[in-house]
């Protein structure tokens, strides 16, 4: 059951809710991010994996939104000693919460498009 009481029904904003929706965006803030989390969302990923299916995201980019996901607890990145070196990147339990955010954006990312693309 959502936490959040019905918006239609107050009267004003509260506090807590716009430091929630700040913190959100904080964790998100980026071209990158929520792509990240959509690709990881498939499964566990190598970095050379990410960096093919995220169309036009540099090697630097990749690297510094993974670090910050990383630093904000969404996701994990494993450590393998193989020779070489293994690194794979995973969704946490709180990355796989934001599921339902990303279903959320990709739904209106494809109406969006639909009815911009068509008007055209």
């Amino acid at each position: 059951m959502s936490k959040v009481k019905d918006l239609n029904n107050l009267k004003e904003c509260p506090t807590s809710y716009v430091l929630a929706i700040n913190d959100t965006i904080n964790v998100i803030t980026g071209k990158w991010k929520i792509p990240i989390l959509a690709s990881l969302y498939f499964g566990k990923k190598r970095y050379s994996e990410m960096e093919k299916e995220i169309p036009k995201i540099n090697p630097r980019m990749l690297s510094k939104e993974l670090r910050d996901l990383e630093a904000n607890g969404l996701v994990t990145r494993k450590v393998y000693d193989t020779v070489p070196v293994t690194i794979e990147y995973e969704l946490t339990h709180s990355g796989k919460t934001f599921q339902k955010v990303i279903d959320v954006t990709l739904e209106w990312g494809l109406e969006h498009r639909k009815n911009v693309i068509g008007k055209k």
